[in-house]
């Protein structure tokens, strides 16, 4: 018998793990062998914890400059095996955790945003619940082929706002009755929606909002941006842990490396010329909507 499975082994070039087709056991895939690294954490490999919490600090710094971090977190706990629903619940509660490192970063602008905070706060709750229930009781097929129109129509309207804000005669900052703050706070329900029941490219949209409303100072934007988006994932992530979508050990590793991401995000993004920021945004944004149109599509 030992004879005969040492043979095995030499029959698949040396590699002990795959059984012969004959038997009936099926071969192992060529990516699983880079699962088969020591345990470390509960069921995770030492290169899982590595690549998830890699992950987690890129998105974190994506989420805290432009948003959009979920299309790495997303594709990365789905490669390690994990389903995808549990994956969006995952990624969801890992980086809403992680949003603390942005907001401490932006603590100098949040107190010069509080009025735009009071109006779309509530409306970003009631549309955050609304659209994580929906998450565990839809598919998410139909908003994931969404995706990528919603990401490149965001990405075109921010690239367009100051053409569109001047060709209005709009003034530096938008004020309080304008019938377009109440057109906002639609948007930021519908924007809220799609974040509790997928959430990638909230941060664009609602930037590309924020600018329509006047707001001229990239930083003061991505404050209101951060929060509403703390808001709304914290919100969907109590209901996934409600319902059970968690995984726990995965969703850890990924919180230590959001935070880190966060933070630096927050503190290095103002420090580049406010130039240079929107033209990161706009870099991010049409390779994100890229990549979603190339997974969806072709």
């Amino acid at each position: 018998m030992i004879r005969g499975f040492m043979l095995r082994g030499l029959r698949s070039g040396g590699d002990l793990i795959k059984e012969s087709p004959q038997r009936g056991h099926p071969e192992r895939p060529p990516l699983a062998t880079l699962r088969t690294f020591p345990k470390v954490c509960g069921s995770m490999s030492g290169l899982e914890i590595l690549a998830l919490a890699a992950a987690a600090g890129a998105a974190g710094v994506i989420n805290a400059i432009a948003g959009g971090g979920t299309l790495i977190t997303f594709p990365a706990l789905v490669f390690f095996g994990t389903a995808e629903k549990v994956a969006n619940a995952t990624s969801t509660l890992a980086l809403v955790v992680g949003t603390g490192g942005s907001i401490f970063g932006f603590r100098h602008q949040v107190a010069a945003v509080k009025p735009w905070l009071a109006r779309f706060i509530p409306v970003s709750l009631l549309g955050g619940l609304l659209g994580s229930v929906l998450l565990t009781r839809t598919s998410n097929e139909v908003f994931a082929k969404l995706v990528p129109f919603l990401i490149l129509f965001a990405t075109i309207l921010f690239l367009s706002q100051g053409a569109f804000r001047r060709l209005a005669g709009r003034e530096a900052k938008a004020h309080a009755g304008q019938p377009s703050v109440w057109i906002a706070v639609v948007f930021q329900f519908a924007v809220a929606v799609y974040g509790g029941f997928f959430g990638a490219g909230i941060g664009i949209l609602m930037l590309a909002s924020l600018g329509f409303l006047g707001l001229d100072d990239i930083h003061e934007m991505n404050a209101v941006k951060n929060v509403l988006s703390s808001v709304i994932n914290c919100v969907a992530a109590a209901w996934f842990v409600a319902s059970g979508l968690i995984d726990w050990p995965k969703m850890a590793v990924m919180t230590g490396g959001a935070l880190a991401g966060y933070w630096l995000g927050a503190h290095y993004s103002q420090r580049i010329p406010q130039q240079r920021v929107r033209t990161l945004i706009t870099v991010i944004g049409l390779v994100a909507a890229a990549y979603t149109f190339w997974k969806q599509f072709l």
